[in-house]
């Protein structure tokens, strides 16, 4: 089941950035969806669902209200106590608000797939290479960020180099 999450990692990420304390003003409204179908709904759901998808944002109500308890807590220190509280209170009030991310997301799958496709799809996942692409893709995607991650840092490192050089020539060592 964890190896499912993977599959979202790089829309984990992108999704836990956005979660993590963009300001509320600075918020891009939400892209216009013409309405789809019930069936596609529900098969955009059901490819979620095979996904793990909601593993991404299960956390996601209580990560936001910590991060903006901590925002409140960086220039009300003395309210600590209160706010600790109030986290608790907040947290259990606004608790399944969760699911309304992935609703957006099955409108989103909707919206970019027809109804045959994403039934298709749905056939594909259940199949066994789209079981085994299940299984196997997030320890490619995370193989694949520990390349990129390292090629960044030995590339930085030759830009660096092909920097002191090039200053050098111009008789500056930086």
């Amino acid at each position: 089941m964890k190896r499912l999450a993977g599959i979202f990692t790089a829309a984990g990420l992108v999704l836990g950035l956005a979660l993590s304390g963009a300001p509320v003003g600075a918020q891009q409204p939400a892209p216009q969806h013409k309405q789809a179908s019930p069936a596609a709904i529900a098969a955009a759901k059901e490819i979620l669902a095979l996904k793990n998808a909601s593993a991404m944002y299960a956390n996601a109500v209580p990560n936001i209200v910590q991060k903006t308890k901590d925002q409140f807590l960086q220039t009300n220190l003395n309210y600590q106590k209160d706010l600790n509280e109030v986290a608790v209170v907040v947290a259990q009030k606004l608790a399944g608000r969760e699911k309304e991310i992935g609703e957006g997301m099955a409108n989103a799958y909707a919206n970019e797939f027809t109804e045959q496709e994403l039934k298709d799809l749905v056939t594909f996942y259940k199949s066994a290479l789209g079981q085994k692409l299940l299984k196997a893709e997030p320890r490619a995607i995370q193989y694949s960020m520990s390349y990129m991650n390292q090629w960044a840092q030995s590339f930085a490192e030759a830009v660096n180099g092909e920097f002191r050089a090039e200053m050098r020539k111009r008789g500056k060592e930086i």
